[in-house]
């Protein structure tokens, strides 16, 4: 299996007030600037069988962004991608059957953590995801045994490639 980790876009800062942090939507440019990067990500990688995402607003929104330009599938809200255990995130897995490529959206600093633990580092924190980044791990023997990262690519990488 290969996995494609998406770190959501640009939404609203944390401490917007009255705003709870599950709720933050992305804002226009966020939102604007990944439909452009999701352009360049469709030029390096396959449509994903699924599509997994935090159900908190900005990673649904950057979810529902990926959906249009991979033309699907629909995106599936699960709470594994919310910072849950690591087991938790095997189970939704599981849930998906045999499939090649599934797509995950979810938040600092946990997609920098699971990077790390899919490709063996040390030091999750060199591995950090600017909003709206992607990674590319292939899992050959399974997610729980890692693998090794096909690609890493910043958002501004891929919006230029989208152009």
């Amino acid at each position: 299996m290969k996995i494609l980790l998406i770190r959501h876009a640009a939404a609203v800062p944390r401490a917007t007030a009255g705003m709870d942090d599950t709720a933050r939507p992305l804002t226009p440019r966020g939102a604007k600037r990944f439909r452009r990067a999701a352009q360049g990500l469709i030029r390096v990688v396959d449509r994903p069988d699924a599509l997994l995402t935090s159900p908190w607003r900005r990673a649904r929104e950057t979810a529902d962004i990926a959906a249009v330009a991979f033309q699907g599938p629909a995106p599936v809200e699960t709470e594994a991608l919310t910072g849950a255990p690591f087991e938790d995130l095997l189970s939704a897995l599981a849930e998906l059957g045999d499939i090649n490529l599934v797509a995950l959206i979810g938040h600092e600093p946990w997609m920098s953590d699971l990077l790390a633990r899919l490709t063996g580092a040390t030091t999750p924190e060199r591995l950090e995801f600017r909003k709206g980044g992607v990674a590319l791990v292939d899992c050959p023997s399974g997610v729980r045994e890692g693998g090794r990262l096909l690609f890493y690519l910043p958002p501004r990488v891929l919006r230029r490639l989208g152009t």
